[in-house]
Order: C-alpha cells, then structure tokens, then sequence
C-alpha cells in the first residue's frame, strides 16, 4: 500500500552523455538538479542516472544521489526503475523504487523504507519527482 508523501521535487537535466552501449540497448547518463520539499522541509537534491533503451523501445535505468535540507542534513538516494518516452519526442516517464539514508534527522527517517516514485520530464528537461512510502 503506498503511504505518506515523503518528498516532491521540481528538477532540470544539467547534463546528458552516452557511455559504452550495453548488449541490452543504447545507455545515456543523465544528471539532474532540483529544490523541493522532503519530510516536510525545504531541501535541494542532486543526482546521476543512466538509462538503456531497450528493443521493444522501453527504459529501464539506476541512479545515486544526495539530497540536503535547508538545515543542512544530508541523506543519499539510490533507485531503479523503468520508463517509457511519451507523446513529445524527448520528454520522459519513470516509475521506480528509491531508498534512502542518513544519520541525520527528519532524513533518518526514511531509513529502511522503501519509497516508490514517479519521474517526469519535458522534452526541455524539466522534471517532477514525487516520492511516497510504500507500506
């Protein structure tokens, strides 16, 4: 059962690079930066994915990041999931699971849960990313 809202961020693609193909399809990395709100305080997050388009034209990608609140706690993100390119040429959809850890509260918080998300950008590269607990 999905829960609470744990996060919501308005982000932009800072940057893109194809890396070594993959025998599963083409892989790009991506790095997005964006400010939102994360166990209700004001927080940046920052983070790296890649990304394999597949045959059947679906996504399947892995990422990493931090995110910092306005107070200066720290936690790191890791996540998965899958995607699929949607009716404007360059714009994206993902659904995935995240996880994240810090020592530091409300971040510590989420320790030891697991969050699924939705991830959503534009042809132009700008993105939401709401984050909810799964329960």
């Amino acid at each position: 059962m999905i829960g609470n809202q744990s996060a919501k961020f308005s982000a932009t693609i800072t940057g893109r690079r194809v890396l070594p193909s993959d025998p599963a399809g083409p892989k790009i990395e991506t790095s997005v930066a964006g400010e939102g709100i994360v166990g209700g305080a004001p927080a940046t997050t920052m983070g790296t994915y890649w990304s394999i388009v597949r045959a059947d034209g679906t996504m399947y990608g892995e990422g990493q990041g931090v995110v910092m609140t306005s107070d200066g706690s720290m936690a790191t993100w890791r996540g998965n999931g899958v995607g699929k390119f949607t009716d404007t040429r360059g714009a994206v959809s993902f659904r995935g699971a995240v996880y994240f850890e810090s020592s530091q509260a409300p971040l510590s918080n989420l320790n030891g849960v697991a969050c699924v998300y939705e991830w959503d950008v534009d042809a132009a590269g700008n993105g939401t990313w709401n984050i909810w607990e799964w329960k």
